[in-house]
This record gives structure tokens, C-alpha cells and sequence, in this order.
């Protein structure tokens, strides 16, 4: 590291020590004067001597002073019929009172909050590691407020800014809950990383409660899409269109050449591709809202499977079985899988009867392996319930007719041929003592 950059390091500590020669003065909330040691952060127009101020006036972009130093904050204001990708951001307004009417439980659920409680928040960093190496210089959230959208931006001027850059972020805090996307493996705990070095200059991280749109999305779109990255949901789920977009894998270089000239037109360029990563956070929890709920008119028959499994995978096996129910009419594989999961589903409530008859639907399934499990979850019902070892044979038999290789991938894991023609002999066994 140069002289230079240890020196900008040591800034927030050296300008601590001064802090008892600044004074200014106030008034109380009681509205009484007093005189005390204070630092005062400002949010201006002005910019001083800041590199090519003009051009970050002219783009919107304030200065913020706190302790001798300065961030860069810009603010954009979006009216709620505003349009982004598939849905305006009054849809998001409905897409929270939507968990808080249905009564619906989910991890992704709303319910509790107002929809200004829900904050959405990406950064941009100088690398993709974690530790103390990697720098945060760009704080981007979005918020409602009343009856908009406004997105805030802290941009960092050069590495050793960042007590204004915390203070900044921190200061009108108070919300419940980040919106991230990938956040609770890397923007989040980046932010905990780097406010360790300035914590005894600003405010404390507030506690929030954290929904990480990126798993979400992996839930229900794996199947289709081969990359999970933002840009890629974006275009094929989310109807956003980029244009002149920067790829986020220059930010590094852009920010280093920032610092390095002073010159922001890279930086505004990847200004504009922070606030569209923002922007789409609130489209994608709006349209994830909408396909949890059963809300949107063009979800695809793979969309409403992959909504039951995720229902019944946190345990909400009410709504998993409304997921399941409306997509049993058909011969196709997601009525197959819908109707082996209700199988399941009755098994686990001990409910036989329905689930025999849904295992016995879903056996007859062109769909090699929902056919083959479907078989065997029919057969061990057939001979550990009802006693039934002719039928039971059946459907074993069957399943191994099937089963070509030594082992399969099923709906509910690895099948193995070795347990099946186990299962077979054994109900062998039990139809010829019954012979006798």
C-alpha cells in the first residue's frame, strides 16, 4: 500500500482527536441554546474543491461533510405508476398487503410490515472476496416514502472516506428489513466488515430482519435458467431491458480509475447500473409475491411445481397441497410430480386411502422416474396396510420392469435396483405362504 493510501487509512482516526476543538452551536429539543463539542454532517450543493464537481452537480449528485472529510450522495425519486419490467411500484404496495390479507406463511412473507419498512440495498465493491481487502464504495438502497420510490446512492471518493460514507448510510436509518440479492452471503456482511474499521465514528449497524431475493429465485427458476446472476433473471423472468447497461465485473476498474483521474463518467455509468440492479429488486419481490400467492395470471405449470415443493419445503403443507391440486389435470410430468407429492402428502397424515389412490394415478405417469417411485410408495401401502401382497407384487414388479440401471434419481432421491428386487422376492415369499 503507498504513503498516500496509509494516510488516507489513517484520517478517520487522526481527525477523531480533534474532535474537542470543533464547536458549535445548538439548540435543544427543548429549544434552550447550549454549547457543546459537536460535528455536524451536511448534505450541500457545494462542492469545494471536489474533483470535476461540475459534472457531479450536473448529474444530481450532492456532497456530504462529516468530520473534515466528504461522500458523494446522489437521490433519485421514482412516482409509484412508475413502470420497470413487468410490474409499476404500486404493485409492490399490493404485493404487501397481499401476504398481510392471506394470511399465507412463508419466509419471504411481508406480513408485519408496512411496505416503507422493507428496504432494498446492493453495493458495489472493488472485489468479489470478503475481509478487510475488499473496499465498499458504493452503498445503494431504495425505499417508499409516502407515495414514491426514492432510491439513495453514497459514493465513495477515494478509500480513506469512508467515516462520511458509514455516516451518511446510517444516519436516517429505520427500517425492519433488507431486500438483497445474494446479500446475506456477501453485501451484508461486507457492510459488518468494513464498519468495523470506522464503528467508533459513526453510528451502530441497526438489527434487520433479511430477505435474499437470490435464493428465492433459485427456487423457482433453476430449472430454466443456467446462470442465477441478477442481469439473467432480469431478462428472462422480469421483462427489464438494459440499455448501455456496464457489466458489473468492470466496477473495480472504474472505481480504481475514478480515484486514480477524478474523472466520474464511469462512475455515473455505473451509478445508473447500480440503480437498475435497485430498481429490479423491487420488481422481482413484487413478482415472486405475486407467484407465491397464486396471483399471477401467466405462471407457467413448472412455476406453480416448483411453488409447492418450496411450501413444502418450509413446512406449510396447506398451501404446498393447493399448489399440487391445481396442476393434477393433465398427462403431462408436472401433473405426474403434483400428484406423487399429494400422494406424499396423505401419506405423512396417514390418510391411506388418498394416498394409495394418488400413488396409483402418478404410476401410470409416462415420466420414467415419477412412475417407478410412484410404484414403489404404492406397493409398501399396498403390503404393510391393507395386507394386499397380490397387488403389491404388482406394482413392485412393474417398478422393476422399468428400472433399467442400478440406481436412479427419483423426485424424492436415489432409488436403488437392489432394494426393489429385495421388496420383490420378499412379497414372493409372503404370496406363496399364503398358497399353502
Amino acid at each position: 500500500m503507498s504513503l498516500k493510501n496509509k494516510l488516507n487509512r489513517l484520517k478517520p482516526h487522526l481527525s477523531a482527536s480533534h474532535k474537542d476543538s470543533l464547536s458549535k452551536e445548538i439548540f435543544s429539543p427543548a429549544g434552550t441554546q447550549a454549547s457543546e463539542a459537536v460535528i455536524e454532517p451536511r448534505l450541500e450543493n457545494v462542492g469545494h474543491d471536489i474533483p470535476q464537481w461540475e459534472e457531479w452537480d450536473k448529474a444530481g449528485v450532492k456532497a456530504f461533510h462529516f468530520d473534515g472529510q466528504y461522500c458523494l450522495v446522489r437521490e433519485v425519486v421514482y412516482p409509484l405508476d412508475y413502470k420497470h419490467g413487468r410490474y409499476r411500484f404500486s404493485d409492490f404496495l399490493e404485493a404487501v398487503s397481499l401476504w398481510e390479507k392471506s394470511g399465507i406463511e412463508h419466509p419471504l412473507s411481508s406480513k408485519g410490515h408496512s411496505a416503507e419498512e422493507l428496504f432494498f440495498f446492493d453495493t458495489e465493491t472493488t472485489g468479489l472476496g470478503g475481509g478487510t481487502g475488499n473496499t465498499i464504495f458504493l452503498l445503494g438502497q431504495a425505499s417508499v416514502v409516502k407515495d414514491k420510490l426514492v432510491l439513495k446512492q453514497h459514493i465513495l471518493p477515494h478509500p480513506g472516506a469512508e467515516v462520511p460514507l458509514y455516516q451518511s448510510f446510517l444516519e436516517s436509518i429505520n427500517y425492519r428489513t433488507l431486500v438483497t440479492y445474494n446479500g446475506k452471503s456477501f453485501d451484508w456482511p461486507q457492510v459488518k466488515t468494513r464498519h468495523t474499521l470506522v464503528r467508533e465514528h459513526v453510528p451502530k449497524l441497526p438489527e434487520f430482519g433479511h430477505f435474499d431475493l437470490y435464493h428465492a429465485a433459485r427456487r423457482l427458476w433453476k430449472h430454466k435458467l443456467d446462470r442465477m446472476k441478477l442481469s439473467v433473471v432480469e431478462t428472462e423472468v422480469l421483462e427489464v431491458e438494459r440499455e448501455d447497461d456496464i457489466p458489473g465485473f468492470l466496477a473495480p476498474m472504474i472505481y480504481f480509475d475514478y480515484v486514480e483521474t477524478g474523472r466520474p463518467d464511469g462512475m455515473l455509468g455505473l451509478l445508473k447500473h447500480n440503480e437498475i440492479d435497485i430498481l429490479s429488486l423491487v420488481t422481482l419481490y413484487t413478482h415472486l409475491t405475486f407467484q407465491l400467492c397464486g396471483m399471477d395470471g401467466e405462471q407457467t405449470r413448472q412455476e406453480a411445481l416448483e411453488v409447492g415443493k418450496w411450501f413444502s419445503a418450509v413446512g406449510n403443507h396447506s398451501e404446498a397441497s393447493r399448489a399440487y391440486t391445481g396442476l393434477i389435470e393433465g398427462n403431462d410430468k408436472e401433473a405426474a410430480i403434483a400428484k406423487l407429492r399429494l400422494g406424499y402428502s396423505f401419506k405423512k397424515g396417514k390418510q391411506w386411502d388418498d394416498a394409495l389412490e394418488y400413488f396409483s394415478a402418478a404410476a401410470e405417469s409416462h415420466a420414467l422416474e415419477v412412475s417407478i417411485e410412484a410404484s414403489i410408495e404404492a406397493a409398501k401401502i399396498l403390503e404393510h396396510k391393507f395386507k394386499d401382497y397380490q397387488k403389491a407384487h404388482r406394482f413392485s414388479s412393474q417398478a422393476c420392469q422399468k428400472f433399467e440401471s442400478d440406481k436412479l434419481r427419483a423426485v424424492s432421491g436415489t432409488l436403488l435396483k437392489t432394494d426393489m428386487l429385495a421388496r420383490l422376492k420378499r412379497l414372493q415369499r409372503k404370496l406363496n405362504i399364503g398358497q399353502d
